[in-house]
């Protein structure tokens, strides 16, 4: 199916379209949605970068796994990258069961993996334009390392 990792802003739409059937009861979408503060100081926007043919490949094996599971008939998941501004989703799981509890169970699942093994990272980007380094890091065993953000103008001002 590919195109899990979009520049663009995400179509819920579109992923309801790919998931859609008759033979499920349940429904389930989580949206992770870019917060206007984190830690008590303002956000304007994460900044998402990734590797992306690797996170295609990370994210379809997701999707394949629990769409695989008894009372799965469907997930789909795709991820943002680049800017992304303060209450727009970032990242949406859609999963579609036979039943609710498998289907929250499989949403759930899928978007810790998505956070514990995609290699995606993000750096927080304030107002005054300064940027801090987001606490997801790269996911255990990838061998890569995050961008390294660039120092804010008053931490390169504060070096002499």
């Amino acid at each position: 199916m590919g195109n899990r990792i979009r520049a663009e802003p995400l179509s819920l739409d579109e992923l309801l379209r790919d998931t859609g059937g008759t033979e499920s009861g349940a429904l389930v979408v989580f949206a992770g949605t870019v917060r206007g503060a984190e830690e008590g100081r303002e956000v304007v926007a994460l900044e998402y970068d990734v590797h992306p043919a690797m996170a295609e490949r990370v994210l379809a094996a997701i999707e394949e796994e629990i769409a695989g599971r008894d009372g799965i008939a469907a997930c789909r998941i795709v991820h943002r990258v680049g800017a992304v501004p303060a209450g727009e989703p970032s990242v949406y799981v859609v999963v579609r069961g036979r039943h609710r509890p498998e289907a929250f169970e499989a949403a759930r699942e899928g978007i810790d993996r998505v956070k514990r093994e995609a290699p995606i990272w993000k750096t927080i980007l304030h107002p005054d334009g300064s940027r801090t380094a987001g606490r997801e890091s790269v996911p255990l065993g990838l061998g890569i390392l995050p961008r390294t953000p660039a120092p804010s103008a008053a931490s390169a001002r504060n070096r002499g």
